[in-house]
């Protein structure tokens, strides 16, 4: 099975366009430095030193006066797209075209939808509308159990010939050991990731948000953090003892970072991924009852908070994933305990976190960048890169743009993000992805066209 064959839809003409004088940074590729670079019929024709590549007739050229940043698009392994049966919350065009307003180049959408993708036959009818109306490629993960119910296994094998790139009941767990481990047995056979939400349901007890003094505080039922560190730590040992692939789904406590650490000293193979909500946001975010910040697995303290990022910064967290979660404005128009969880945020991944992170020298920009791309490796594809030949799967970035979130709408058809009315700095102007335009934002200048 390829690449090709797991990811459907994008852009359906290739890209044209030379990028005069901007500074290219992949950190992958060990490139940062202002070039020149031309894009010609999908592919990186030409990488040069800034000022020695001019436009042909009719290029579309675009100078970054040095200003401009390129790198790599992004890719997100987390998204919920909603369709099928939940398209007044998001749909495949509507949360793609987000996704391509946030520099990404591609997305995996999850399987918790109405009905669940849990048979092939839902999978072709989401492939196809893929096909047709993405603006960046999608992957798919499939259920691990029919109706993410966690008794009777889905056919995996079947699932994954027809494309599927892993296998997850994202929005519950994998709730016992014992099918995690039936589920391995068939990934030896069938491969995949398995992806987990990890959460114990009989501690979270349909809780509203972190468990501690603030949840007492305002009076709303709490999750306590070992909801997902055991859960965690049991199925790190069933991978290593099953030499099972297993990924970490939205990390968002330090005992959690913990256990994925000891996973992999030990040679598990384990992956793991962390959000930007729970990076940049803390419990006390949710003091406000604003319907935005609850979120599965919700917000923690500042102690995890940091714990997360020095996971991030170390490696222990392999990727950014923004859990893409889009809900009608009627569903989060509710008290905060009756609201679902969920925030939206393929348009603002890059600029709350350069912003939140980057900017006060928390974290470099290359390591931002490298986990923005990585999830696409650890689901079994190429990650985004710049080099000569290479697939064009770029983004532009004003890294000195300010803007308000959410202050011209959203690409999304929803409006539930957390970061919504805050000030960011850095705007993806560009993207280009599977080799053609995917999104130009109106702030970059109109195309100048090179004379003949």
């Amino acid at each position: 099975m390829t690449a090709a064959q797991t990811l459907l839809g994008g852009p359906s003409e290739p890209a044209g366009v030379l990028l005069r004088d901007v500074r290219v940074l992949d950190p992958r590729e060990q490139l940062d430095d202002r070039l020149d670079v031309r894009i010609s019929a999908g592919r990186i024709a030409e990488l040069a030193d800034r000022g020695t590549l001019t436009g042909a007739p009719g290029e579309d050229t675009i100078d970054g006066d040095g200003r401009l940043l390129l790198v790599p698009a992004f890719f997100d392994p987390h998204v919920h797209l909603r369709t099928p049966g939940q398209e007044h919350k998001e749909d495949i065009e509507s949360g793609t075209r987000a996704a391509a307003a946030g520099g990404y180049c591609g997305v995996i959408a999850m399987p918790n939808t109405a009905p669940t993708l849990d048979s092939v036959s839902v999978l072709e009818s989401v492939q196809e509308v893929a096909r047709r109306d993405a603006h960046v490629p999608v992957g798919f993960l499939a259920a691990v159990t029919l109706g993410l119910e966690s008794e009777q296994l889905t056919d995996m094998a079947a699932l994954r010939r027809a494309g599927v790139l892993g296998f997850t009941n994202d929005g519950r767990p994998v709730a016992t050991a014992g099918t995690l481990l039936g589920a391995i047995e068939r990934q030896h056979d069938c491969g995949g990731v398995l992806a987990l939400h990890e959460e114990d349901r009989s501690l979270s007890r349909g809780g509203a948000m972190n468990e501690g003094s603030l949840s007492r505080e305002l009076g709303l039922p709490g999750i306590p953090t070992i909801a997902e560190s055991t859960m965690v730590a049991r199925d790190a040992q069933v991978a290593a003892y099953a030499h099972g692939r297993l990924h970490f789904m939205h990390l968002s406590a330090a005992a959690s970072v913990e256990a994925v650490a000891e996973a992999k000293a030990r040679g598990a193979a384990v992956s793991a991924e962390v959000s930007p909500h729970h990076l940049l946001l803390t419990e006390e975010d949710v003091r406000g009852l604003d319907t935005s910040m609850k979120m599965h697995p919700p917000l923690t303290s500042e102690q995890d908070r940091q714990a997360l990022i020095e996971g991030l910064r170390a490696g222990t967290i392999d990727c950014i994933a923004t859990d893409h979660a889009p809900h009608s404005p009627a569903e989060k128009a509710v008290p905060f305990a009756q609201a679902p969880m969920g925030t939206t945020g393929l348009e603002t991944a890059f600029a709350a976190l350069h912003t939140g992170l980057v900017l006060p020298g928390t974290i470099e920009l290359s390591i931002l960048i490298e986990r923005m791309t990585a999830g696409a490796e650890l689901f079994g594809l190429p990650a985004p890169r710049i080099a000569p030949e290479a697939p064009a799967n770029l983004t532009l970035i004003d890294p000195t743009a300010r803007w308000v979130a959410g202050e011209n709408g959203w690409q999304s058809r929803s409006e539930n993000c957390c970061f919504t009315g805050r000030h960011m700095t850095g705007r993806v102007l560009m993207t280009i992805a599977a080799g053609g335009l995917a999104h130009r934002d109106t702030a970059l200048a109109p195309a100048q066209e090179a004379s003949v």
